[in-house]
């Protein structure tokens, strides 16, 4: 299945599509809200992954729905070196149905799910990761490399 392209404002303000990284893998990854516990263990081991992901021209995209600004701030304070889509409207979230309801200390409301889709080279969904584990998951990633052909050599 072919990945919906999008435009959308980075933490530095630039606008990016989708399309703009063909040629390379791609972890698309959405996550609930910048500086936050679990978004930030998430983001910082996808960073200290970094280069492993490098080397196999494999590209990490986030995306939340915090402003460009937020977005600036918090790649600043944990040294993010990705990009982070701004999506404050939620359409992309919604297209790629990480929009959902939610249960919180007894609570129900509808909030960003945690969830992460792997593209090809050619633009396709390989892999959906879904209640992805934040303290885990970019190693799930990476280990899914190594045990099958799911992502380059």
């Amino acid at each position: 299945m072919k990945a919906f392209d999008f435009s959308l404002p980075d933490q530095n303000g630039d606008i990016h599509k989708l399309s703009d990284y063909r040629g390379q893998f791609v972890i698309l990854y959405f996550y609930p809200k910048d500086d936050t516990p679990g978004c930030t263990v998430e983001a910082c081991s996808f960073r200290d992954n970094q280069e492993i992901y490098k080397k196999n021209e494999v590209v990490v995209l986030g995306v939340s729905k915090d402003t460009v600004l937020s977005h600036k701030k918090f790649a600043q304070k944990h040294n993010l070196r990705f990009t982070i889509f701004s999506d404050v409207e939620k359409k992309v979230i919604k297209k790629y149905k990480a929009w959902g309801t939610k249960k919180f200390l007894g609570k129900t409301y509808e909030g960003i799910l945690r969830k992460t889709y792997l593209i090809d080279k050619d633009g396709n969904i390989v892999k959906v990761y879904e209640k992805v584990n934040p303290l885990t998951h970019a190693e799930e990633i990476l280990k899914d490399k190594e045990n099958s052909k799911t992502l380059p050599e």
